[in-house]
């Protein structure tokens, strides 16, 4: 246990002070400082006019009681993207020179109306009416039309009534069959909104991390085995501690990243402007569920084990770095799989594959962190899919063990299957 210690130690510090893996950690989380604050650096090259509210003119007309109510509206929605200009009369002249000029985004005009709501008709530039302009303008156009209309029948209290959004309760069915309390709809919608981040960014962080660090053991083994050191090593300290040492090493200083993107993240979330974004959405960090994150850690500890000692029997049989990456293949397009099968499979955690595949070992780690969370999954299917990666890692590390042991001292051209079958059999582990 004490040479294990050492090994581990040495793996964790030789690897940590590198100048591949310090530049390589900087690099990574810069771009997501970049990526997180995009909206924000555009923001800052524009200059203040980033920061003033996109204008949409109104050719009121003969309708002066729909423009002042628009303007009213805009006033008290609290929208500070969006405001409303008006042009006098029906004419459109003005208003197409500013839209020509870019001074304004577009303009409203109205036909007809009488003893009825008008036809609205927008009017914009070359590139129509954007996603954001739409989603501004229907709820606008449609409380100013229930206010038109009821105004002589309704009272000001029943019309605000008729505009406030109906509130739904929701009753659902558990997985073990139990009828439970929906809550607050709204907010359930935010916790998976927040959900499907979390899951998305776990995915991903689970495949750039597994890749990264398979190949580096992969690479670490081969190296020793390819400059000879490895014959000295074994001399020493059994190839079985080599191998759990550098794995168990190089998982910790994959731990460190994972923190240090953690960290870089969580300290971009609490600047006050990328907080302004997450209240536009609705969404707060309060939001995100501990238990995904919890499910999510323990499936990525499981996961790594389980390709990390694949990783390292593969480059204990290859002799030269130059083979290594045509051998790692097959593990690579295993986590490839795992990856996408996931990624697809967010909006569909109820699909069939993603049911089979959580309690398939190599893809397990992503197919059920998605199903846990993105829907509800019983505990007994948890369990299963956890015994499952166990048993797999166990019987994998084993397996690995017997090539690495054999593996390390076998030079020349990559052994087959048969002959490692045949060098296996004389050693007992």
């Amino acid at each position: 246990m004490n040479k294990l210690g050492t090994i581990i130690g040495f793996t964790f510090k030789n690897k940590a002070r590198t100048k591949s893996f310090l530049i390589t950690t900087l690099i990574l989380a810069l771009l997501i400082t970049i990526g997180m604050n995009v909206p924000y650096i555009i923001k800052l090259i524009k200059g203040d006019d980033a920061s003033k509210a996109e204008q949409i003119g109104i050719l009121y007309g003969s309708q002066p009681v729909i423009a002042a109510e628009l303007e009213k509206y805009a006033a008290q929605s609290g929208n500070k993207d969006y405001t409303f200009v008006k042009y006098e009369g029906t004419a459109p002249d003005q208003a197409k020179k500013d839209l020509e000029d870019g001074k304004i985004e577009g303009y409203l005009s109205f036909d007809g109306g009488e003893g009825a709501f008008p036809a609205v008709t927008f009017t914009g530039g070359e590139d129509g009416m954007g996603q954001g302009i739409n989603s501004f303008l229907m709820p606008a156009l449609q409380t100013v039309k229930t206010t038109v209309i009821a105004k002589d029948a309704l009272t000001a209290e029943q019309i605000a009534a008729l505009n406030e959004p109906v509130k739904l309760d929701t009753v659902r069915i558990n997985a073990e069959g139990k009828t439970e309390a929906g809550g607050d709809t709204h907010r359930e919608d935010m916790q998976k909104a927040m959900n499907y981040v979390v899951v998305y960014v776990l995915l991903i962080l689970f495949f750039t991390s597994n890749m990264m660090t398979g190949n580096m053991i992969a690479a670490e083994v081969t190296s020793e085995k390819s400059s000879r050191i490895m014959e000295i090593l074994i001399t020493s300290v059994s190839p079985l501690a080599q191998m759990f040492g550098k794995v168990i090493g190089i998982f910790l200083v994959g731990i460190v990243q994972i923190a240090v993107f953690g960290v870089v993240v969580g300290a971009n979330l609490m600047l006050p402007h990328n907080q302004d974004i997450l209240q536009g959405y609705s969404l707060s960090i309060s939001d995100i569920n501990l238990p995904v994150l919890l499910y999510g850690l323990v499936f990525y500890i499981l996961g790594y084990f389980l390709y990390a000692v694949l990783y390292a029997a593969i480059g204990s049989i290859v002799s030269r770095t130059e083979d290594l990456g045509q051998a790692v293949m097959p593990i690579t397009m295993l986590g490839l799989a795992s990856f996408y099968i996931g990624l697809f499979s967010i909006t569909a955690s109820g699909s069939m594959l993603i049911k089979v595949t959580s309690f398939i070992p190599f893809t397990a780690p992503t197919a059920m962190l998605v199903r846990i969370g993105m829907g509800t999954v019983p505990t007994w299917q948890i369990l299963i899919s956890l015994v499952l990666l166990l048993v797999s890692i166990l019987f994998f590390g084993w397996l690995s063990a017997k090539i690495y042991r054999t593996g390390v001292l076998m030079y020349g051209k990559r052994p087959s299957i048969k002959e490692l079958r045949k060098a296996m059999k004389a050693y007992k582990i």
